[in-house]
């Protein structure tokens, strides 16, 4: 089994790569590579997308290399390979990011990305550090994972889900604040797995075993 996690010059991914190549070991998971070539992507049988920085920029940035959007279509919307979104990864499955300016997403997940606005003056964004997960419905992969957890947040931004359905987990900041989505073959985290210590190498472990 093949792991891919996708570069597009969004940031170091050199923790998310050995955090997911340790699962990998410990779970029989297969190889685990970092890749910005799209063939790699179209072998894959796992697909991560990680993120860091503005919306705007990343996913110009995705966009600029070539063929690696449709790539990611074919892999996860035709083919039906299990994906995982992480941080601004996760933001970019929304229907429309507003950081800044409007961009179009993915549209794999219906929704936009908006600032976060705690009902608190006094808390502020970002929202940046540990928060205490609440776990909205079941997924695979959140088995061993509970309302209470912790996981490890750096955003300005959340992602509204048009369809709560695909809220899998939030977290409370002066108001509720998506933290887990899915749908089908796709998840995203808001939060850094590769961060988040036993709760985020628990969701890679399963992540890997996941059959969608």
């Amino acid at each position: 089994m093949l792991t891919v996690l996708v570069d597009y010059d969004s940031g170091n991914l050199h923790s998310a790569e050995k955090a997911f190549q340790r699962m990998a070991q410990e779970v029989g998971g297969g190889e685990v590579i970092v890749t910005t070539r799209p063939e790699d992507v179209a072998r894959a049988d796992r697909i991560v997308l990680p993120g860091d920085g503005a919306y705007p920029a990343c996913r110009r940035a995705l966009g600029a290399v070539d063929g690696m959007v449709e790539a990611l279509e074919d892999a996860v919307q035709r083919r039906a390979v299990p994906f995982m979104g992480i941080c601004v990864g996760m933001q970019m499955l929304a229907t429309t990011g507003r950081e800044y300016e409007e961009v179009a997403g993915l549209d794999w997940i219906g929704g936009t990305v908006e600032r976060i606005a705690p009902a608190d003056p006094g808390l502020k964004v970002p929202h940046m550090g540990w928060n205490d997960l609440v776990i909205d419905r079941d997924h695979p992969v959140l088995e061993g994972v509970a309302t209470g957890d912790h996981a490890y947040f750096v955003h300005s931004y959340q992602f509204h889900v048009a369809d709560r359905a695909d809220l899998l987990a939030h977290v409370d900041y002066a108001g509720p604040v998506t933290a887990i989505v899915a749908r089908d073959n796709v998840v995203g985290t808001q939060f850094h797995p590769e961060k988040s210590q036993a709760t985020g190498l628990r969701m890679i472990a399963n992540f890997l075993r996941w059959r969608p």
